[in-house]
């Protein structure tokens, strides 16, 4: 339902804007935008990945721009606000793996390799086969532990399932690697080997070592092995391929000791980055301390490549991202140089934000360390991918975070020749989330996917400098619109506050908003649901859940695991961390 006091103030404050904004409508212009554009997309800065070169040449041009239209720094060293993230994993120290007493070592990346979820250290055990590793009980009824004692073991499994690797198999909630791993160790298994299927399509490829920002360091080590050692592993008398067909025909584990011992060890290095948010500040007329927020982010995939996000991953070639988020950048420049020149009561605070695209922890470092009172922040617009509008169809997202937004765009659409598509829901796949997680009404603009989204291909001269123009346009009267309003725009919850998953359905929930950029060990918790489970608990933002029944939480991975096990009406005892404390609360679902 539209608010009648907003319908009200509306039209009086839109009058007024209008007066105002004629003489200064060419202040943003297409000519200034493609040259924006052309700079930080250019091969120079090679993609713009955190922490680069061509990251640090952005984040100079930002300031000179900010700069010579008298935005103000409003970072915590000028205008930057930077922060520390792990980007990559890789191997370190010796590594190596040997079956029993042989002198025969076994070469990492040829016959076997760590995970990038594995524990690191020394370790020596004895092995035993467990099929596929399952221990399902839902829908299909398949425990390859049931028979067998696999505690202080290595498991042996295969990846996948005997349906292979579709996501239509009963057996698609059972294959991550994660799913398999959280399995055995709940089986008390010393350490997992994964092995490939012989109908697998990369038969002999090793997994590559990737790092995920969602995902900590395990408890027990993860490999993945050549077929051929997998097959040494085995007895004489049993052939790798003969084991698979008995699994997939029977449709039933297979689970026995090996009788054999295997000792290795693993080493992993965690590659710290630094990432920098870019502030800029124009301060309102001094009548209120409210403050807009308007955001974009800067940084794109370097050079793409494997686990980058890339969509050819197997080019090492410059993704300079123009519309990927040159657009989104250059809209920051043009709207702070033209709301610096006639500022509003509110102030504007403009973020360049940096790693999105490693998950957007740019916003998140933000939020969780704020320059302003997030208390005072009325409202946050998102700018990513702008600049590629076609038949003047422009999507807003977030328009159901506030009841004031879709009126306000419906009366803006028509005078800038725009067709405007909603979407309610506050969360999306950019940094607003992190803005919505918190509660303050958010709008998301943004022209659409296309061919050459996170790819090579994602090049300036393909952007529409006039299209974007108008969304500029458009921005900016939403932002002097919310900078004339007397009463803040009221925030309504619109979907939920968290990164959807995929096709898992879980039958309890927490009332949590899980954090996804945290390194663990533990899980933090970003929010907590109003009458939600864990605010019946006494949950709060900022604590870190240790313990679930007892079983430990290292990450997100872990605390879905657990999910997965849980009935409604249940209740559970939880461990969380709350600054120096340890509490143990108990949640009823």
């Amino acid at each position: 339902m539209r608010n009648p006091f907003y319908r009200l103030i509306y039209s009086f404050a839109f009058l007024v804007h209008v007066c105002f904004s004629q003489e200064e409508s060419n202040d943003i212009t297409s000519e200034e935008i493609t040259e924006h554009i052309r700079y930080l997309s250019s091969d120079r800065l090679k993609g713009r990945a955190p922490g680069t070169p061509g990251s640090k040449n952005a984040i100079r041009y930002i300031e000179k721009q900010w700069k010579a239209a008298g935005v103000l720094p409003a970072g915590n060293k000028g205008f930057q606000q930077t922060f520390e993230f792990t980007s990559g994993i890789s191997l370190s120290g010796y590594k190596r793996l040997r079956i029993n007493e042989s002198r025969k070592t076994f070469r990492v990346k040829k016959d076997f390799m760590p995970l990038g979820f594995s524990a690191v250290g020394s370790f020596s055990a004895p092995v035993v086969f467990a099929g596929y590793g399952f221990g399902v009980e839902d829908s299909v009824s398949w425990n390859d532990y049931n028979n067998i004692d696999v505690t202080g073991k290595w498991v042996l499994v295969f990846r996948g399932s005997p349906d292979g690797s579709g996501p239509h198999s009963p057996f698609s909630g059972h294959m991550p690697l994660r799913k398999k791993y959280m399995v055995a160790k709940d089986n008390g298994a010393a350490g997992i080997i994964f092995v490939n299927p012989y109908n697998d399509d990369n038969l002999e490829e090793m997994i590559p070592l990737r790092y995920r920002q969602s995902s900590s360091g395990g408890t027990i080590p993860a490999i993945h092995v050549s077929r051929e050692l997998a097959q040494q592993l085995l007895p004489e008398n049993i052939v790798l391929d003969d084991l698979q067909d008995e699994l997939d025909s029977t449709r039933s584990g297979v689970s026995f000791d090996l009788g054999i011992t295997v000792s290795g060890a693993v080493n992993l290095r965690k590659k710290k980055s630094k990432g920098t948010n870019v502030l800029g500040l124009v301060h309102g007329d001094g009548s209120s301390s409210e403050v807009i927020i308007i955001g974009a982010h800067m940084d794109h995939l370097g050079y793409g490549g494997d686990g980058s996000g890339s969509l050819r991953p197997d080019e090492n070639a410059i993704h300079n991202g123009a519309d990927d988020n040159a657009s989104g950048t250059a809209g920051l420049l043009e709207l702070a140089e033209k709301l610096a020149a006639k500022p509003l009561k509110k102030d504007v605070l403009f973020i360049a934000f940096d790693a999105e695209e490693k998950g957007l922890l740019g916003s998140k470092h933000f939020v969780d360390n704020p320059v302003v009172d997030l208390e005072n922040v009325v409202a946050m617009l998102n700018m990513d991918m702008i600049g590629r509008l076609k038949d003047s169809t422009l999507t807003v997202g977030g328009t159901g975070t506030s009841p004031l937004f879709e009126s306000l765009l419906d009366s803006l659409q028509k005078k800038h020749q725009l067709n405007i598509a909603y979407s309610k829901e506050g969360f999306g796949p950019s940094d607003h989330s992190s803005f919505y997680a918190k509660d303050i009404p958010v709008l998301f603009f943004f022209t659409g996917t296309h061919e050459d989204y996170h790819k090579p291909s994602d090049d300036w001269e393909k952007i529409n400098a006039d299209g974007e123009q108008k969304i500029l346009e458009l921005v900016y009267n939403v932002t002097t619109f919310i900078g004339a309003l007397e009463e803040r725009p009221i925030f309504t919850t619109a979907g939920p506050k968290k990164r959807p998953q995929g096709r898992r359905r879980f039958k309890v929930t927490f009332g949590i908003i899980p954090s996804y950029a945290g390194s663990g060990p533990g899980l933090t918790i970003d929010g907590v649901r109003p009458g939600g489970p864990a605010e019946v608990a006494g949950i709060q933002p900022g604590d870190v859940l240790i313990k679930i029944d007892g079983q430990d939480i290292q990450d997100i991975y872990d605390y879905m695991h657990r999910l997965e096990g849980l009935k409604k009406g249940q209740g559970v005892s939880i461990r969380i961390g709350r600054g120096e404390e340890t509490l143990e609360l108990f949640v009823q679902l």
